[in-house]
C-alpha cells in the first residue's frame, strides 16, 4: 500500500494557497470589468483588462511549466505570486493615471499568477496514489471555498479606500502575494529527475494530444472553463446594468464561487464511485441547465441560481477533465503535457472572455439582451463537449469489447 504522508502534507499547502493567494482571482473577476468599463473609451472593451489576464495566463502557461519540470514546482509558484503582485501594481498605477494601456499591462502580467495558480491542481497529483489523486485534486480545489468569501468581501471593502476607485483592491491584491508565498516554502515535491540518456523520451505534444482520452479531457475542460469565464466575467457587468448594486454582483459571485468549490470536498469520492467520464458529463449537463435559468430573466434570484449552477458545473466539468488528464500521461511527459493542457485551455477562456464583453456591451442594445447573447453563445460548445464525451465511452466500450 503507498504511503500518501507526502502528498497529504502538500495538499495542506497547497489548500492553504489556494484559499489565501487565490482570493486575488475573485476580487480581479468582480472589479476587473468594472474598472476597464470607467478606463475605456469604448465600452465594448470593458472586459478586455479580464481578457489580458487569461492571454497572459495562456502564454505563460508553457514557459511557467517548463521552469516546474526543470527546477521544481516551488519555483513556478514563487514566479506566479510575483507575477500577480507586479501585476496588481502596475494595475494600481494605471487605475492613478486614468490609463487604460498601463492597467490592461498590469492585468496581462496578472496572468502570470493565474498560470502558476492553475497548476496547483497538478501538483496535488504529483506525489499522490492512483486511489489519492481524484481526493487530492477535489481537495485542493476546495481550498477556493475561502477565496469564494475573503476575495469579494475583500474587493468591496476595498474598491473605495482611496480617492481613485479600485485603486486599494490591486494594492490588496499585491498584499496577498507577498504574505501567501511564503506557503510554498513548505512545500515538499521533488524535483523531477533529468531523465538518462537511454530514458523513454515519451510521446510528442501531437502524440499526445491525439491520444482519445487526453484529446477529450482537454476539450471538456476547454469548454468547463471557457463557458464559465464567459459568463461570469459579463455577470458584474449585466448585474449592475440591470439596475441592482455593486455589492449586489459581489454577492452573486460570491455566491458563484462557492458553488464552483464547495462540490470539491466529495468531487473525488463521486469520480471514483460512478467514474470520471460520467461526473465529466453531469458537470457539461448542469453548465446547460445554468443558461437556461439565466435566459428566464434578468431577476435578482435568475442571477444567484445561474451563476450557483455554472460553478457546480464547472467543479464537476473541470475537476473531472483534470482527473481524466493526469491518469492519461506518463511523468516523464507531464511537463509538455501540463503544459500543452493549459495553454489550450487558457487559449479558450481568453477567447472566451474577448467574446463576453462585446455579447455583452455591443449585442441587442441593452444589458438584458447582452446578457441573453451571452448565455446563448454556450450552446455550441456544451453539444462539442458532450458529443466528444459520449465518442471516448463509445470508443472505450468498443476497445473493451
Amino acid at each position: 500500500m503507498i504511503d500518501d504522508t507526502r502528498a497529504k502534507r502538500n495538499v495542506m499547502v497547497l489548500v492553504l494557497a489556494q484559499a489565501f493567494l487565490g482570493a486575488q482571482m475573485p476580487m480581479i473577476f468582480l472589479v476587473g470589468g468594472l474598472a476597464g468599463k470607467s478606463l475605456a473609451t469604448n465600452v465594448c472593451l470593458a472586459t478586455l483588462p479580464i481578457s489580458m489576464i487569461v492571454l497572459g495566463s495562456m502564454i505563460f502557461a508553457t514557459p511557467i511549466s517548463t521552469i516546474m519540470q526543470k527546477y521544481g514546482r516551488r519555483t513556478g509558484f514563487f514566479l506566479g505570486a510575483f507575477g500577480g503582485a507586479l501585476g496588481g501594481g502596475i494595475g494600481a498605477y494605471g487605475l492613478v493615471l486614468q490609463s487604460f494601456p498601463i492597467f490592461l499591462f498590469g492585468s496581462f502580467l496578472t496572468g502570470i499568477y493565474m498560470s502558476a495558480q492553475g497548476f496547483y491542481r497538478f501538483a496535488a497529483a504529483d506525489t499522490a496514489s492512483d486511489s489519492f489523486r481524484p481526493k487530492a485534486i477535489s481537495y485542493v480545489m476546495a481550498g477556493g471555498l475561502v477565496s469564494a468569501v475573503f476575495g469579494p468581501q475583500l474587493a468591496t471593502a476595498t474598491s473605495f479606500a482611496f480617492v481613485t476607485p479600485f485603486v486599494g483592491t490591486y494594492l490588496a491584491v499585491m498584499l496577498l502575494n507577498a504574505v501567501g508565498c511564503l506557503l510554498f516554502f513548505f512545500i515538499d515535491i521533488p524535483k523531477p529527475e533529468a531523465p538518462a540518456a537511454d530514458a523513454p523520451r515519451g510521446r510528442t505534444r501531437w502524440e499526445l494530444i491525439t491520444t482519445p482520452r487526453i484529446a477529450v479531457a482537454v476539450i471538456c475542460a476547454m469548454v468547463s472553463y471557457a463557458l464559465m469565464n464567459l459568463v461570469m466575467t459579463s455577470t458584474p457587468l449585466a448585474v449592475v446594468g440591470c439596475g441592482y448594486e455593486q455589492k449586489d454582483a459581489g454577492f452573486v459571485v460570491t455566491g458563484h464561487v462557492l458553488a464552483m468549490f464547495a462540490p470539491s470536498f466529495f468531487t473525488g469520492h463521486l469520480i471514483n464511485r460512478f467514474g470520471v467520464e460520467r461526473i465529466v458529463g453531469t458537470g457539461i449537463a448542469i453548465l446547460g441547465f445554468a443558461g437556461v435559468v439565466a435566459l428566464q430573466g434578468v431577476e435578482l434570484e435568475n442571477f444567484y441560481i445561474a451563476l450557483i449552477l455554472l460553478g457546480l458545473g464547472w467543479n464537476f466539468g473541470f475537476i473531472g477533465a483534470t482527473s481524466m488528464l493526469a491518469g492519461a500521461h506518463a511523468p516523464h511527459e507531464r511537463g509538455r503535457m501540463q503544459g500543452l493542457n493549459d495553454l489550450l485551455v487558457f487559449g479558450g477562456v481568453t477567447v472566451a472572455s474577448l467574446a463576453s464583453g462585446g455579447l455583452m456591451n455591443c449585442s441587442g442594445g441593452s444589458p438584458a439582451a447582452g446578457w441573453a447573447s451571452v448565455n446563448y453563445a454556450m450552446i455550441p460548445f456544451l453539444i462539442l463537449a458532450g458529443g466528444s464525451l459520449l465518442w471516448l465511452m463509445l470508443h472505450d466500450r468498443r476497445a473493451a469489447a
